[in-house]
C-alpha cells in the first residue's frame, strides 16, 4: 500500500520550496520596496515644492516702508476711500526718464497728474483741510475774551473775522465793504475763506497742498503773558503730535502742509527754554520746519515762514466794490506831499520815528497823526484813512518789529508808500509785491535819516510829477491782491491776498515735488541764513551773492533775533499806540 504524503506548513513551504519559487519572492520584494522609495521621492520633491513653507508666506505679505518713497509696482496710488474686493487701484503709472528708463514713483504722483487735466479747472489746484479737533480752533473764539490781555476780541472775531462795520459817517469808506477789522485777525479771517475756496477736496492724494487750520496766533495770544513755557507750548506740541499721526503726513513729512498765523513770527521762536524768554517754540519744533508758515511778518533767516499782508478795514463782496474804490483814489485830491501816523519809540535808541515826526512837524507839506495811549486819532479807522487819502506819499518806518498793518492801510488808500529798512516789505511780501520795489514805493535808507539828516521833503520833491501818477496807479493796481475779501462771498476776475497766498503755496509744493522726481534741489548750495536773498532771485536763478541790502541783515543771527523777540514784546506793550 502506498503512503499519503503529509501536508506541510507555510513556513516549511517557504524553507524547502523550489529555487524558481524563492527567487519569486525575492523580485517581488525588491519591486515593493523601489515603488515605496518612489512614493517617498515624489511627495517630497512634488508634494512638498509646490507648498508654501513658513518662510514663503512671511516674504508674501505687504512691507511696511519708513521712507515715503516706493518703488513704482510696489503700491497702488493712494485713493479717499479702501477699495473693495471688487474694486482694486490702479497702480501708480512709471514715470520714464529722457532715456525712457523708469523712474521711482512717490505717493503724491496722482495729485501732479491732476495738472494734466486740462477739461479740470481745479487740476493742480486742490486743497485738502484737516478736520482738526476744534481745540485747535472754534473752541478759542468761544473764549475770545481770554485772546488778548488789552483787547476784547469777541466783536473783533464777530462777522467772520472781520469784525463790526464801519459806519461811513464821514464819507471816507464806502457804504457796504469796510469793518473794523483788528490787525492779528488773519487766522481765522482765512481759515473762513479757506472754507469758499473753490477746489477743496476731501480726496488728499489729489490734493496740491494741505492746510492746518490752526489758530496758532490765537493760541499763543492768551498765553504771552503770566504763563509758564508749558502752558505756551502745549497747543503746539499737541498739534504736530496730532498731525503725524495722520497718513497724509507720511505722504511728505510735513512739507506740503501749511498753515496762517495773524502775528510776527517772533512770537513762535522763543530761543531757549527760560521762562522769561518770549514766545513759544511752534516754528522750532522739527515737524513745523517741514510746514509753511504764513505770518504778517516773517524771519529773514529761516525758511519755514512767508509773509502775508495784515488785513485791511476793506472786505469786498464783489468785484464792483473793488473798481468803485480804485476809481475813486484815482481821482482823489491830494494837498499833502506826505503824512505820517504813529508815535515815538524813545526807548529805542535805533529807531528813526522822533527824527521823522521832527520834519514833519518842522514841514509845511506834511501831515502829522501822532499817537500815544489813551484816546487818539490814530484810533479812528476814519482819521487814518482820511490822511492817506490826502497825501501823496507815506512813511512806514519801523515799528517795534520790521513791518506794521499801517503800510496797507496806506497802500489801500492809493499812497505811495515810503520805507526805510528792506525788511519792512521788500524781504517779506514777495508773494503780493512787485519785486522791483521802485515801482511802487520810494526808499530812504534809515542811516540817511539817523546819521546824516538827510531831508525827506526834498528826497520826495526830486520825484517828478509824471513819475507820481504812475507810481500811484501802480499802488492803487495792486489794491486787491492786498485785501481779504469778505470770507461769506467771493471775487469773480480779481484775486485776493488768500487767493495768491494759496497759488504761492501750491506752486513752492509742486515745485518741490518735481525736484524730487528729478533728483534735484531747487537751490544750489542753500544756506538758511540767507533766506531773505533767494525770495528775491529771478526765476532760473539758483544760487544767491553779495546783495546791497546784506548791511541791513548782517549782524550775527542770534543777536538779531534777539533783537526781534524784545520787539515782539514791546509791540504788545504799544498795541494801543499806532498800528
Amino acid at each position: 500500500m502506498r503512503r499519503r504524503p503529509v501536508a506541510l506548513g507555510p513556513l516549511e513551504a517557504m524553507e524547502k520550496g523550489s529555487p524558481r519559487n524563492q527567487h519569486a519572492r525575492l523580485c517581488f520584494l525588491a519591486s515593493l520596496s523601489a515603488f515605496f522609495w518612489i512614493l517617498l521621492l515624489y511627495f517630497h520633491f512634488v508634494v512638498l515644492a509646490t507648498s508654501p513653507t513658513i518662510e514663503d508666506s512671511v516674504a508674501s505679505q505687504p512691507v511696511k516702508l519708513e521712507s515715503p518713497f516706493v518703488i513704482v509696482d510696489s503700491i497702488p496710488a493712494p485713493v479717499t476711500d479702501p477699495p473693495t474686493e471688487k474694486e482694486k487701484p490702479s497702480p501708480v503709472k512709471p514715470v520714464k526718464d529722457m532715456a525712457g528708463e523708469k523712474l521711482m514713483a512717490y505717493p503724491f504722483m496722482r495729485a501732479l497728474r491732476t495738472l494734466e487735466n486740462k477739461s479740470d479747472p481745479c487740476g493742480g489746484r486742490y486743497i485738502y483741510v484737516h478736520k482738526l479737533p476744534p481745540r485747535f480752533n472754534e473752541d478759542m473764539l468761544k473764549e475770545c475774551r481770554s485772546l488778548s490781555l488789552w483787547t476784547n476780541m469777541c466783536k473783533f472775531t464777530s462777522n467772520e473775522g472781520l469784525g463790526p462795520p464801519l459806519e461811513n459817517v464821514e464819507g471816507v469808506f464806502e457804504n457796504t465793504g469796510w469793518y473794523a477789522t483788528n490787525q492779528f485777525a488773519v487766522d481765522v479771517i482765512f481759515s473762513n475763506r479757506m472754507k469758499q475756496y473753490e477746489c477743496l477736496t476731501n480726496d488728499s492724494s489729489i490734493a496740491a497742498a494741505i492746510f492746518v487750520p490752526f489758530y496758532a496766533g490765537f493760541d499763543i495770544a492768551r498765553y504771552l503773558w503770566g504763563y509758564n513755557i508749558s502752558t505756551r507750548d502745549a497747543a503746539s506740541l499737541d498739534l504736530v503730535d496730532w498731525l503725524m499721526k495722520r497718513p497724509e503726513w507720511g505722504i511728505m513729512g510735513g512739507k506740503d502742509h501749511f498753515l496762517v498765523a495773524g502775528r510776527i513770527t517772533w512770537d513762535f521762536r522763543r530761543l531757549s527754554d527760560e521762562e522769561s524768554d518770549w514766545g513759544n517754540k511752534l516754528l522750532f519744533l522739527p515737524a513745523a520746519r517741514n510746514m509753511s508758515m504764513l505770518v504778517v511778518e516773517s524771519s529773514p533767516w529761516n525758511a519755514n515762514d512767508f509773509g502775508i499782508p495784515y488785513p485791511t478795514y476793506f472786505h469786498p463782496a464783489k468785484d464792483e466794490e473793488v473798481f468803485v474804490w480804485q476809481d475813486r483814489m484815482r481821482k482823489l485830491e491830494r494837498k499833502w506831499l506826505f503824512s505820517f501816523a504813529g508815535a515815538p519809540r524813545p526807548g529805542n535808541p535805533k529807531s528813526i520815528r522822533g527824527q521823522i515826526i521832527n520834519q514833519c512837524r518842522n514841514s509845511k507839506v506834511c501831515k502829522l497823526l501822532e499817537c500815544d495811549f489813551g484816546e487818539s486819532k490814530c484810533h479812528s479807522p476814519s482819521s487814518i484813512m482820511q490822511m492817506f487819502q490826502s497825501s501823496l506819499f507815506c512813511l512806514q518806518p519801523q515799528g517795534d518789529s520790521y513791518t506794521r498793518r499801517s503800510a496797507f492801510d496806506s497802500m489801500l488808500a492809493g499812497c505811495i508808500p515810503v520805507f526805510f529798512h528792506p525788511g519792512s516789505a521788500y524781504t517779506q511780501y514777495t508773494w503780493h509785491l512787485p519785486k522791483n520795489y521802485t515801482t511802487y514805493s520810494v526808499f530812504i535808507p534809515e542811516d540817511d535819516i539817523r546819521k546824516r539828516n538827510v531831508s525827506i521833503e526834498e528826497r520826495l520833491n526830486q520825484i517828478s510829477p509824471e513819475q507820481v501818477k504812475i507810481m500811484r496807479e501802480t499802488v492803487i493796481k495792486l489794491i486787491p491782491r492786498l485785501v481779504y475779501a469778505d470770507p461769506r462771498s467771493k471775487l469773480e476776475t480779481l484775486r485776493d491776498a488768500f487767493d495768491v497766498a494759496v497759488q504761492a503755496v501750491i506752486d513752492k509744493v509742486t515745485r518741490l515735488r518735481r525736484n524730487i522726481i528729478q533728483g534735484r534741489t531747487e537751490y544750489d548750495n542753500f544756506v538758511e541764513e540767507n533766506s531773505w536773498k533767494y525770495d528775491l532771485l529771478d526765476e532760473g536763478q539758483r544760487e544767491v551773492g553779495g546783495h546791497e541790502w546784506d548791511p541791513f541783515f548782517s549782524k550775527p543771527k542770534d543777536e538779531q533775533r534777539d533783537q526781534s523777540a524784545e520787539a515782539a514784546k514791546n509791540s504788545w506793550k504799544n498795541e494801543q499806540r499806532d498800528q
